[in-house]
């Protein structure tokens, strides 16, 4: 489509990038170098992660959020993402959409998250139409009062991102590497995690939920399909935040929160 067309349609331009089965890690990384270095629109879904991961927000501290000990023996990687928002487990039944916006290309979406998440409650209202009791609550996607979409943003001056895990399915064995957050939603109501969440699964089909969004998004840009490969890897120098923690951190977290336990049973 030529330029003269888009603008006829008075849409800006997205990239849309899908993928199947990519690391979380290589996702996070990328999202990162693209919202910092890059001038366009990109949306980004990912079809599954190829491991469970532990995926933490900026200033998430994984004594506080993560059952260490499990996670070490066990080998789980935990990542620390370049966004705000809450901690989540994530493997191959985890779908992930991710949306990088100009700020003057949505020019009705202020560029806080409480109007970024309004803009993306209604783009997930049109996916989820007649399908559950869908709802924006407290910066979650739920059907009725159970979980199903986690969502963190980062926001620049002049871009912003707001990335969603759907949780598609999820295995309750991985959701007790999770410690219950100090600060949780009021809808929450002290629920654990399994009482908490529900699957997407028991509502539509996987390869429905990607069709329907893409078409979401269609009504909102006109989209430019585009491979991994064909991501252009120039960029000006960044800052980048996205890392995965080493086991060496993992233990030195866990060795701290041993000694503050002591002191305070000294006391």
């Amino acid at each position: 489509m030529s330029v003269n067309r888009i603008k006829d349609l008075g849409l800006p331009l997205i990239n849309l990038v899908k993928l199947r089965g990519t690391p979380i890690l290589q996702q996070l990384l990328l999202e990162e170098r693209l919202l910092r270095s890059s001038s366009e629109n990109w949306c980004i879904i990912n079809d599954g992660t190829n491991s469970p991961n532990i995926v933490m927000g900026m200033s998430g501290k994984p004594c506080e959020l993560v059952e260490l000990e499990p996670v070490i023996r066990d080998q789980i990687p935990v990542i620390k993402r370049f966004s705000g928002g809450g901690t989540v487990i994530v493997d191959k039944n985890t779908l992930f959409v991710s949306l990088i916006c100009n700020r003057d290309d949505v020019p009705h979406v202020q560029p806080y998250p409480r109007s970024v998440m309004a803009w993306s409650g209604s783009l997930y209202s049109d996916v989820f139409n007649g399908i559950g009791d869908f709802q924006l609550r407290e910066n979650d996607y739920v059907f009725g009062d159970r979980k199903f979409g986690g969502n963190a943003q980062s926001i620049t001056r002049n871009r912003w991102i707001h990335h969603t895990s759907f949780l598609w399915d999820y295995s309750e064995s991985n959701m007790a590497y999770l410690k219950l957050p100090s600060r949780v939603p009021k809808y929450r109501l002290e629920r654990d995690h399994t009482d908490f969440i529900c699957r997407m699964k028991d509502y539509i089909e996987r390869s429905v939920f990607i069709e329907k969004t893409i078409e979401a998004v269609r009504t909102r840009f006109t989209l430019k399909e585009l491979n991994l490969d064909e991501i252009d890897d120039s960029c000006r120098e960044h800052l980048e935040n996205t890392r995965l923690l080493t086991m060496d951190e993992l233990k030195e977290a866990v060795a701290n929160t041993t000694r503050s336990e002591s002191i305070a049973q000294a006391v």
